[in-house]
């Protein structure tokens, strides 16, 4: 078998910044309120009159990858897309990547894992990789939040931590088995599925039937999370998952050099931190600038990291997500 290596990374966000103090003009909230529960100063939110999409800014972020690799666009194989918000209820962005990036008719998946979802895209794509079906994957993590949050002092307790944005990178093979990705990790538990999700419309629950019930009240079409809930579930989910990778390849927490964990919560990566006894250089954070950017947060992070030089040549990497479902899971690469 192959190994499979990230040999060129890119990401994107969206030039509009709002701010906590923006946010104080249309919720009752304030910058001191949102920062000590999220640690978030601010958060890319797309321009509606921009051409900004979920497809539009992965393939932003996928042609600074492809461009990172050495590759041009003809040279990737398969594209795998993960999103929670998708251009269209059908059909997934993976489609319209293909299109945009003008290549040959490659095949495109599309991961509905929300905030696990890039790392459970990684590891999709690295089993083709390593069985020699593909060279080159292009890995997409990309989400548009802002236009589906309800921007009022009800909605504030989600509205706050989301943003916009996308991360991508090119997965591809290599003979050195010495390097590349040594194993992902992968976990959901359904039960929880309603603590952190959107429920309608769906499927179970079509737009005539909201609109026919006309309830003031309804709330469905936003996103609910039990915040308490899924941050104890996440602080252990977490820790399991990062051990687990650690273990299964023979290292400990200290062999770390660089932990992105996904950024759902500064509260929740400082904890992990704490627990595992890393130095704040060998943990990046970037929520505080971006907010929970889901399936794009762990990409636009490795991307920010390895553009800092936080990330160099033979240094152990692992990415941690917990998120909607639950599903939690883990990654570990010798960059």
């Amino acid at each position: 078998m192959y190994t499979s290596r990230i040999t060129g990374i890119g990401h994107y966000v969206p030039d509009n910044i709002v701010t906590n103090k923006d946010l104080e003009q249309f919720m009752e909230t304030s910058d001191e309120w949102i920062q000590e529960r999220t640690g978030i100063k601010e958060r890319r939110w797309i321009d509606p009159k921009s051409d900004d999409m979920p497809s539009t800014m992965g393939v932003k972020a996928a042609r600074q990858a492809i461009e990172n690799a050495g590759l041009t666009p003809d040279d990737i194989d398969f594209i795998v897309f993960a999103t929670l918000s998708p251009d269209y209820y059908f059909p997934g962005p993976g489609v319209q990547v293909q299109d945009l990036l003008g290549v040959k008719e490659i095949g495109a998946l599309d991961v509905r894992n929300q905030c696990s979802g890039f790392v459970y895209g990684l590891s999709v794509a690295d089993q083709f990789v390593k069985t020699g079906m593909y060279k080159n994957v292009l890995v997409i993590g990309s989400e548009y939040h802002s236009g589906g949050l309800e921007k009022s002092t009800r909605g504030r307790g989600v509205t706050v931590i989301f943003g916009d944005g996308a991360g991508a990178v090119v997965l591809s093979r290599s003979e050195d088995n010495q390097k590349g990705i040594l194993s992902t990790h992968l976990h959901s538990e359904g039960k929880h599925a309603k603590e952190l999700a959107l429920i309608g419309p769906a499927t179970n629950r079509w737009v005539d039937q909201i609109m026919e019930e006309n309830d003031p009240d309804d709330t469905s079409y936003y996103p609910y999370m039990n915040g308490n809930f899924v941050f104890k579930h996440a602080v252990t989910r977490f820790g399991q998952v990062i051990h687990e990778a650690l273990q299964t390849n023979g290292f400990q927490t200290s062999d770390i050099d660089m932990l992105i964990p996904h950024q759902a919560n500064l509260r929740i990566s400082q904890f992990i931190q704490k627990q595992m006894g890393l130095a704040d250089e060998n943990v990046y954070n970037n929520i505080m600038r971006y907010g929970n950017t889901t399936a794009a947060s762990i990409p636009i992070a490795l991307s920010e990291a390895y553009q800092e030089g936080k990330i160099k040549d033979g240094n152990l990497v692992c990415l941690a997500a917990f998120g909607s479902g639950f599903t939690w899971a883990s990654a570990l690469i010798r960059w």
